[in-house]
């Protein structure tokens, strides 16, 4: 019988997180802060050959995939199924089908091992992978999350309690990567590529800037900077003209890219913190973290910037925000569903 109810909370657990929210199936092991293993099986390679992630065929993946990363996750971090405190598992956002299956094999061994179940926001696991980082982080700090769902300023005044400080009305950053990368004809996924293609352009196309100058605190808009690009691509087409790939990804990368930095290290500033950390797979890119680090640099601002590993999806991120919740004492009812779309603050 599954009774958790005398569970005592020990001050470092060893947690088990799985993350199956798209086309990774993910485990890992930590024990309090200390990262013992993170292994991840990826679909990717399938999911491009239909130019992005199909959901059957992820869902389909991550059932033949589950039990042998899980297997891998523990014999890298040299434990045994008897030692695991708690089980965290991503239960939104993402794909239901593949969500579910990642849920449902955590409910599985937690209920087996009559352990604590975490229910784990997939994009609070972006922002908990700093904690990965630097073992050390202490909030409050200012958090830039930029992901493939969201795109927004943080305050991260606790371990458990954030403050939105500005967003996106529309269309996330990471989607805006993703169109751009199709409208320019560069494979799935569009993040990477385009990042690749801007290395060897120039930003010379005035492209309307992300932030949205107009409103009364700062925003960000995609929408507009992606027709830009779709516009100015099909203006050129028109005339027969060639499209010069690099230097559209490395224009759009800039306007893309640049307000959420500068606004960034700004409400840092404002704040009075001390400290910015950054979450989400657009984190990844290697022109947001040169410019980030150097505008921290500028204003003498502690950067904690996860490894481009943690940054795109994995789930030792999902295990370290799953340690958060576990001394907090948020545990999951085996009842826990799957949710396809989640609040940010969810």
């Amino acid at each position: 019988m599954y009774d958790i109810s005398n569970y005592k909370i020990k001050p470092e657990p060893i947690i088990l997180g799985i993350e199956s929210s798209c086309d990774e199936t993910a485990c890992a092991v930590i024990r309090g802060r200390k990262l013992l293993s993170n292994c991840i099986i990826s679909s990717a390679s399938e999911q491009a050959k239909y130019g992005g992630v199909v959901p059957e065929i992820a869902s389909r993946a991550h059932t033949e995939a589950v039990d042998e990363v899980v297997l891998r996750a523990l014999n890298e971090a040299h434990i045994t199924v008897r030692d695991i405190d708690a089980v965290a598992v991503t239960y939104g956002a993402g794909l239901l089908g593949a969500l579910l299956v990642g849920l449902s094999f955590a409910k599985g061994l937690a209920y087996a091992l009559n352990v604590p179940l975490i229910a784990v926001n997939h994009i609070r696991g972006h922002l908990a992978a700093a904690y990965l980082d630097d073992p050390s982080l202490k909030p409050p700090f200012v958090t830039l999350l930029a992901s493939g769902g969201h795109t927004a300023v943080l305050h991260t005044k606790s371990f458990t309690h954030f403050e939105v400080l500005a967003k996106t009305l529309d269309d996330a950053a990471g989607e805006a990567f993703d169109k751009c990368a199709r409208v320019l004809g560069l494979p799935y996924p569009g993040g990477p590529n385009i990042q690749r293609a801007a290395e060897g352009g120039k930003a010379c196309i005035d492209f309307p800037s992300a932030l949205v100058k107009h409103s009364q605190s700062p925003c960000f808009s995609y929408s507009g900077l992606k027709t830009a690009v779709i516009n100015y691509c099909h203006n050129l087409s028109q005339k027969g003209e060639p499209v010069n790939a690099p230097d559209v990804a490395a224009s759009f990368q800039k306007a893309a890219i640049d307000p959420l930095v500068d606004n960034t290290v700004k409400f840092a500033l404002s704040l009075g913190v001390n400290t910015v950390t950054a979450g989400g797979g657009v984190i990844a890119n290697s022109y947001l973290r040169q410019r980030l680090s150097e505008e921290c640099r500028k204003s003498n601002l502690k950067l904690v910037l996860p490894q481009v590993k943690f940054c795109t999806d994995n789930a030792a991120m999902i295990a370290a925000e799953g340690l958060n919740k576990y001394l907090s004492g948020d545990f999951a009812p085996m009842s826990q569903n799957a949710a396809a779309q989640i609040p940010l603050g969810g």
